[in-house]
Formats: C-alpha cells, structure tokens, sequence
C-alpha cells in the first residue's frame, strides 16, 4: 500500500510518500512544493494544486493524509493556510483518493510518543521509521510523519473492523 502524506502550507507544502507492507514501512519518496510568496493568491492557490497533482502523478499512492489546520493568532493567516489546507485537500480528492485528516499533536504522539513534540525530533523519529531517509527540509520530514501516523491508525483501524465482524452475529 502505498500513502502520501502532506504539511499544507502557502509558501511551502511538504509532501511524502511512504509504502506499507505489513508493519513494515519503507520512504519512496519526499519533497516540498513552494509559490512564489509575491505572486497573486489565487496563482500561488493553483501551483500547491499542481504541485500535488503532479506527486500524485509521479507517485501513484493509494491514500492521502493530511495534517489538520490550527488557527493563527493573525486571522489572515488562518485564512490563508486554510485557503491551502482546501486546495491540498481537493487535489488527491480530485485524483480518486481516500483521504484522511490528522490532528498534529495526534501525529506527533504516533511517531515521537509526546504530543507537542518539535521539528528536530520529528524529523529524528522519522529518520529512525524510514532508514536511509532524508527529508527535503521540516516540511517534508512532516509530511513523512502524517504518512506514517495514517499507515498506524489505518492498520488499527482494520484491526477492529476485523475484530468486529468476526464477533458480529450471523
């Protein structure tokens, strides 16, 4: 099974795909889309959409995840990534994917065991999950880390599913 996982960003969105086998994890592939921070809204709106249409393309995952947004002290802020948040969450909708949304304390608690982990040991940890693996940067390091969070939570998720159906009555 193969996952991609994003960090919706305006300036930068990290991306990483990771493929799952069993329980064993392995890094395909990671990097980070920019915008020009002085082109036009809407411009920079539509190269996060091909950026990630294009890793969907070369990729070919499965599922997406996505980190959930936070609110800004600076309401345009919160506006403006959560203009990002809808664009990198419409590109794998739009290419057929099933796509599921993360809080990031949630993934900071499946991949470091703390959940207001920082950057430097999210990006260890995931250095640790996906040996010979080097992130393309904090944005990409936590792209990797809300793909491994969904190959976790997916796998748990089938488990109970599983366990369900078996004590379900005929």
């Amino acid at each position: 099974m193969r996952l991609l996982g994003l960090d919706p960003g305006l300036r930068r969105t990290g991306w990483g795909v990771i493929e799952v086998d069993g329980i064993q994890l392995s890094h395909v592939a990671n990097g980070i889309v920019t915008t020009d921070h002085k082109a036009p809204l809407a411009q920079r709106l539509a190269a996060l959409y091909d950026g990630v249409a294009s890793v969907i393309q070369a990729h070919n995952p499965e599922e997406a995840a996505i980190e959930e947004g936070f609110v800004n002290r600076n309401p345009a802020s919160s506006l403006k990534l959560g203009l990002a948040r809808g664009v990198v969450l419409v590109a794998p909708a739009r290419a057929g994917l099933d796509v599921n949304e993360y809080a990031a304390n949630r993934v900071k608690k499946t991949v470091v065991g703390a959940g207001h982990a920082d950057k430097r040991q999210i990006g260890a940890m995931v250095a640790i999950l996906l040996p010979g693996c080097d992130p393309a940067g904090e944005d990409a390091a936590d792209a990797l880390a809300v793909a491994i969070c969904h190959a976790h939570h997916r796998r748990a998720s089938a488990a109970v599913r599983k366990a369900l159906a078996v004590g379900a009555p005929n």
